[in-house]
């Protein structure tokens, strides 16, 4: 409610131009809730209120406006302006703004940038995308071993205006190797003249610049710190990587498992973004692939025409096996993703995490084929022996999904493969054309057609 009756404000100043009266508003913002309403204005509202902003915040607006915008923004302002916005960014917003911008556009905003910042974009750019080398940013607080307290208060007042974060500062040796790191608190209640590799704490956690981002995400939920340094492989530091990346790269990839486990290529912008045209393209493949592999199913329904003939009841309940078999699998395929997404599951579980999925299957599969016997002898009034081949075939198709289920994203885990790929729309494809085969092999046996 407050954001709309803000953003009421702003659409007000700005068509009656009280353009002085919009700056101090906008002063009296915090940062983030701007750039929500900024969201909300066309491009040309949008770039008349960022030219007015204050300049000492109108990089921190900017750093949380969606990556169209800040293209805008930043293709709209003239050079300097455009190049003083990327040297008031982070190092590593300003990569991630970079690398989505067209080459020739990059190449001005980097000749004039300050040589410091062009140096850090850099040193990102080189780092293969979603690692951690590409992800971190280069403003800490680096401190000797060999400093007094008095010289690193000194220093941590000197550069961290502009570093990350200054509650944790990490001490390295001569070579620029990690070797400890000191908290902000111990520095302000250890004595003046005390030396930081007397007060440090030796046993650093740490992350290599070439560690998968999905990868950093766990490691920052199993230590559960703020900020983890980032070593190169001589373990020399060459960067940090804050909570506030994570909470971003958490958010992208559980997005983009769910756009995998339904049969979507991963959108690369916010669905209100994405042209028709473009949804069509990310849509489209799987589509097809599903399509194409979903005509088994016409293959083994012809294979076992004669049965059907003659015995037009087993017809009707097709739709309910295949449906069945197709909702079990995806639940026993979802649960074990996100267990395989949260390290809780590995290869060598295998055989354990089948075994328990059998077992849970017998459970249901009787259960569902307890009820479903009552309903085909009082309600649908069928003889006994097609509600037995319906029942049974429920019980084997259900134990079936469930090993299929389990089974194919550990194995697609273990070849190198997204296991969210593995999940309800091609397991369920599957499972069609195995309920089918179970159907009709049981009916063709009890029955004798």
């Amino acid at each position: 409610m407050e954001e709309i009756k803000d953003l009421e404000i702003v659409k007000e100043l700005l068509e009656t131009k009280q353009y002085t009266r919009l700056r101090q508003k906008m002063a009296e913002m915090n940062t983030a809730d701007i750039a929500v309403i900024l969201e909300e204005l066309d491009e040309e509202d949008l770039l008349k209120i960022f030219r007015i902003l204050p300049k000492n915040m109108a990089a921190d607006v900017f750093s949380y406006l969606e990556v169209d915008s800040q293209q805008f923004i930043i293709t709209s302002l003239s050079e300097k302006d455009a190049a003083s916005i990327i040297n008031n960014l982070m190092a590593d917003d300003a990569t991630d703004l970079l690398e989505e911008m067209p080459a020739n556009v990059v190449k001005k905003l980097l000749a004039n940038a300050h040589p410091e910042t062009r140096r850090d974009i850099n040193h990102l750019l080189r780092y293969p995308e979603d690692s951690a080398g590409s992800i971190m940013t280069v403003e800490y607080v680096d401190l000797k071993e060999n400093m007094t307290i008095q010289d690193a208060i000194d220093r941590i007042r000197q550069i961290g205006v502009d570093s990350e974060t200054i509650n944790i500062c990490y001490v390295l040796d001569a070579k620029r190797t990690l070797v400890g790191t000191v908290a902000l608190r111990y520095l302000l209640i250890s004595p003046p003249d005390a030396i930081i590799g007397e007060i440090m704490h030796e046993n650093v956690i740490y992350i290599n610049t070439l560690m998968d981002q999905e990868e950093v995400a766990r490691q920052f939920q199993k230590y559960d710190f703020t900020a983890m340094p980032v070593v190169d492989n001589e373990n020399r530091l060459v960067g940090i990587i804050t909570v506030d990346d994570i909470v971003d790269i958490m958010q992208e990839e559980a997005t983009e498992d769910m756009e995998k486990m339904a049969a979507i290529v991963p959108l690369d912008k916010p669905y209100m973004k994405m042209s028709i045209f473009e949804l069509w393209k990310k849509r489209m493949p799987w589509l097809l692939l599903l399509m194409i592999s979903a005509t088994l199913t016409g293959s083994v329904l012809t294979r076992f025409e004669n049965a059907l003939m003659a015995c037009s009841a087993l017809l009707a309940y097709i739709p309910m096996l295949m449906g069945t078999g197709g909702n079990a699998g995806g639940q026993t395929s979802v649960t074990v993703i996100r267990g395989l997404s949260l390290n809780e599951i590995e290869f060598k579980d295998s055989f354990r995490v089948m075994w328990k999925e059998i077992r849970v299957a017998v459970l249901c599969g009787v259960t569902l084929a307890a009820a479903n016997f009552v309903k085909l002898l009082l309600l649908d009034r069928v003889g006994i022996m097609i509600a037995a081949v319906v029942c049974l075939t429920l019980i084997v198709v259900v134990i079936l999904a469930k090993i299929v289920g389990s089974a194919l994203p550990i194995l697609a885990k273990k070849i190198g493969f997204d296991p969210a790929v593995m999940a309800s729309p091609f397991i369920t494809t599957i499972l069609d054309v195995v309920s089918l085969l179970v159907y009709f092999q049981v009916a063709t046996s009890l029955l004798h057609l």
